[in-house]
């Protein structure tokens, strides 16, 4: 079996999600805020319909505005707020620094975001709102938060010989 040697660990730290993680240790019930804001976040989930299968497919079928329209809106929010973020050097809860790093384009992104609309599409969810769909009584959507758990495993086996 080849040995991996992964020489690039400066570049590898940049390309996590995680850059920003807090090193402040808190109490247990200090994620009950999480949880609240999850529960609030489902709970707008299925009354704008977002976790609504049909709603999805209209949406791959070009048939309605609605999903695009709302993750359109979600686009706009997400810029506004990295740019206010990064203009008035807003810090965290806790007083942390905020630090965005630049990310390159490559064209693993493309078959990632083909296989992640694929997925979509057929099982009519992406991460987002799994949980909510199960929580509406969606039990088959089970098999789909498996499969990505499943998915997300076999990528962490297989990252370092894929191209970056």
């Amino acid at each position: 079996m080849e040995q991996y040697i992964n020489t690039d660990l400066e570049l590898r730290s940049l390309d996590s999600v995680c850059v920003n993680e807090s090193q402040l240790n808190h109490k247990w019930y200090h994620n009950l805020k999480y949880l609240a804001v999850g529960v609030l976040f489902g709970i707008i989930f299925v009354k704008s319909e977002v976790v609504s299968w049909f709603r999805i497919q209209e949406m791959f079928r070009l048939q309605s505005f609605h999903m695009y329209g709302i993750i359109g809106s979600a686009v706009v929010v997400g810029m506004i707020s990295v740019w206010l973020i990064k203009k008035f050097n807003i810090k965290t809860i806790y007083g942390e620094t905020i630090e965005f790093h630049a990310k390159k384009f490559n064209k693993g992104q493309i078959y990632g975001g083909l296989i992640f609309g694929l997925g979509w599409a057929v099982t009519g969810a992406c991460p987002g709102p799994l949980f909510a769909q199960i929580g509406t009584g969606a039990t088959v959507i089970i098999i789909t938060l498996l499969s990505a758990i499943a998915g997300t495993w076999v990528y962490g086996l297989i990252r370092e010989k894929l191209p970056h």
